[in-house]
């Protein structure tokens, strides 16, 4: 509060306008508070690792997540998010950044990307974003799925221990599907880090806060190998498992070359697809599994922090890093530019807003989940400049105009365009797809050379990015 004796040699008509000046702007603007003048929101950030549509967006029959489906009913959904890169390590570091993988060269796995990448070496990531503005920050799991140079993730979160980068607590080796992952077992609650880094987050909430809170909270679930306690197994019968709906037996004969190099790296197909049609079934099945597992990880956490004092003023967010395919396009897992790794999970839930339990079906970015958080809890930006853009004109209205298409890239000069209607591909090579939503949500036919449509490629190549940096060391699978 400004004191009036420090104004009163300037007379008392000055002081007036001053202060009914500084009240007009309070209140006209209020997201634009200085940090001590506005009850600032918490945050409950919740991801979960390779988990696609199938039962968030029921576009598979019979996947059970209960607890994810009444949370939707509070919070708004988004039916089209994507993600800035179709694999785990590119897309969180996208999402922690607030930077698109075609500014940083994290595009791939193994790519090192917050010790190889200058601009991730110095940008401020979210949670050091929020630290820096008063906030306590909490982290456990899988967050960035990648180590951060020595002395950082301790910059990121406030919490010990962090099992470095935000991996573990692991399991002994007796209980952990060795040399691989494809598979599936059954093994009790207490070897799982999701049940051990939920119950930490759970005891966090538990605990009296002098300050506003940012908790972030990674599983591992549903990626594979497909691992789970035995009773979310016994949740599906085998003889009601269905292949995908977006399978079709010759779905790559008219997509490029380049693109059928992506699919099915490690053969996984040929043993676990349509000449094994059993063994298909029970990797569905485990799948399945994880994703309810998953389901019931967050549910605990969310009703934890529903039956806390903190309910009423807490952002929950939820998202996946990434989608997954399980057959369609003849492919195991993600890495390709389709919609079946690029659509992720996300809903938002802000206390008290009048659109939640609402949709939105505008194409949106993991991206700008950064610039979202920064507009609603009020803090000083970044110290950076960064590519996200708030979500606020869509949470507050779902039918807000947003002419900002989905971009997700998949090394240099391949990328993909998201709009509400299209999805269309290009390759470095310079081969291409297109797919109009409208008539096929599988993405069954290529109608990329039909000449009827170029004026179509020539509105969504606008926004491909000018400039791809150079890709860092990784691997495309």
């Amino acid at each position: 509060m400004i004191k009036p004796s420090l104004y009163f040699n300037k007379g008392l008509a000055a002081l007036i306008i001053l202060m009914n000046l500084l009240v007009y702007c309070c209140s006209s603007n209020p997201s634009k508070l200085e940090p001590d003048q506005q009850k600032r929101y918490n945050v409950l950030f919740l991801i979960v690792d390779d988990m696609n549509d199938y039962g968030f967006y029921h576009g598979f029959p019979k996947v059970k997540m209960p607890y994810l489906d009444a949370f939707k009913k509070t919070a708004i959904t988004f039916e089209r998010a994507y993600c800035a890169s179709p694999v785990c390590t590119p897309s969180r570091a996208a999402t922690f950044s607030g930077l698109y993988p075609h500014n940083t060269g994290a595009y791939f796995n193994g790519s090192d990307p917050w010790n190889q990448s200058e601009l991730l070496k110095s940008v401020e990531t979210m949670p050091e974003c929020f630290k820096r503005n008063g906030y306590t920050t909490f982290g456990r799991g899988k967050l960035y799925h990648a180590q951060l140079e020595e002395g950082r993730i301790e910059n990121n979160f406030d919490n010990r221990p962090l099992y470095g980068g935000g991996f573990g607590p692991f399991p002994d080796e007796d209980h952990q599907i060795k040399g691989k992952f494809w598979g599936y077992q059954s093994f009790p609650d207490s070897l799982f880090p999701d049940v051990k880094n939920a119950e930490a987050a759970i005891e966090f909430l538990k605990k009296d806060k002098d300050k506003p809170f940012f908790l972030g909270l990674g599983l591992w679930r549903p990626h594979s190998p497909f691992t789970a306690p035995q009773r979310f197994y016994d949740m599906y019968d085998i003889d009601e498992i269905e292949f995908p709906a977006g399978f079709k037996k010759d779905d790559t004969t008219d997509i490029p070359e380049l693109s059928k190099t992506l699919l099915d790296p490690f053969g996984r197909f040929p043993v676990s697809g349509l000449t094994t049609p059993d063994k298909w079934k029970e990797m569905l099945l485990a799948y399945n599994a994880c994703n309810s597992f998953a389901d019931w990880s967050i549910g605990r956490v969310i009703k934890e922090l529903d039956n806390s004092k903190y309910a009423d003023n807490t952002i929950v967010v939820f998202w996946s890093d990434n989608g997954y395919h399980c057959g369609e396009k003849n492919h195991w897992e993600k890495n390709t530019l389709y919609e079946q790794a690029a659509l992720t999970p996300l809903a938002i839930r802000i206390p008290g807003s009048e659109t939640n339990g609402k949709i939105i079906t505008a194409p949106v970015s993991l991206v700008d989940l950064y610039a979202t958080l920064i507009d609603y809890c009020g803090l000083n930006s970044p110290k950076n400049e960064i590519d996200s853009k708030s979500l606020r004109p869509l949470l507050e209205n779902p039918q807000a105009n947003w002419e900002h298409p989905a971009i997700t890239t998949f090394g240099e000069g391949s990328v993909s365009i998201r709009s509400q209607r299209y999805r269309y591909i290009q390759y470095v090579d310079g081969s291409e797809e297109l797919y109009d939503h409208n008539s096929d949500p599988y993405e069954f036919k290529n109608i990329a050379n039909e000449t009827a449509l170029s004026s179509i490629k020539t509105n969504l190549r606008r926004y491909i990015p000018k400039k791809f940096a150079k890709e860092l060391p990784g691997r495309k699978n």
